[in-house]
């Protein structure tokens, strides 16, 4: 099949991080999870609509107000209306974590790499959320969102020593691949882990039926885009967030 254009990435990507707690409202996916993802906790333009832009924004507002949560917006290239990113701005929404989506072809593995082992979903939960610093709510809400979602998946992980210094997770949807939570040890960073992780995924995802892959990154981690670059990523379109000063 061919590589999926940028709009269908932006789809994958909503998929991939869909949380047990969402709406529709006019176009707009609203999303109410609380936790550390702020993908499962924000407002996502998807579609056109036909409300007032204001009268969308403060609905908005009151929903995650109800359940204490702060209003995040989360912007596209593509949402809808094209003004709603000034707008937000000309009520104080402040834009923060500019984040690259790059895609690549996924190549035919080679030899697999041992070290790079297969977890149960359960487990791997409980090592991100160690090697993160999580707290226990965050690790529940990371569980019940990947649990309940209908795409395939495999969790990695790399020990050194008997415990856990690197993990890695791809989503598989058709014939595309997800990365994520690709997260190494502080103590065990610029050793390679990573890019064994990486490479641990693309192989999984080749195995699952994938032959195209999408990760997202924060735009100015130099050091992460360096390493995808290499296994052939490039950026395809950005997305950032809108909140208030005190909420972000």
């Amino acid at each position: 099949m061919s590589a999926p254009d940028a709009r269908r990435l932006e789809e994958l990507s909503l998929n991939s991080s869909s949380p047990p707690g969402q709406l529709v409202y006019d176009g707009w996916l609203v999303r109410l999870s609380p936790g550390k993802a702020k993908r499962a906790r924000s407002v996502n333009a998807v579609y056109p609509s036909s409300l007032p832009l204001a009268e969308k924004i403060g609905y908005c507002e009151r929903l995650y107000a109800a359940r204490d949560l702060p209003a995040l917006f989360r912007l596209t290239p593509f949402s809808q209306p094209p003004a709603l990113d000034r707008e937000l701005e000309s009520r104080g929404y402040h834009r923060f974590d500019v984040t690259a989506v790059e895609a690549a072809p996924i190549a035919a593995p080679g030899a697999g790499d041992p070290g790079v082992e297969p977890m149960a979903l359960d487990d791997w939960v409980g090592a991100v959320a160690s090697l993160r610093g999580s707290p226990e709510s965050h690790r529940r809400g990371h569980l019940a969102r990947l649990d309940g979602m209908p795409l395939a998946k495999r969790a990695v992980a790399i020990r050194s020593d008997g415990s856990i210094v690197a993990t890695g997770l791809t989503l598989v949807e058709d014939d595309c691949a997800g990365l994520f939570d690709i997260v190494t040890h502080e103590a065990e960073r610029r050793r390679g882990h990573a890019r064994r992780i990486v490479a641990g995924l693309l192989a999984a995802a080749w195995e699952l039926g994938a032959r195209h892959a999408y990760l997202q990154v924060q735009q100015e981690n130099s050091g992460a885009r360096s390493l995808y670059s290499q296994f052939g990523f490039e950026e395809r379109y950005s997305y950032w967030y809108r909140g208030r000063e005190a909420q972000a």
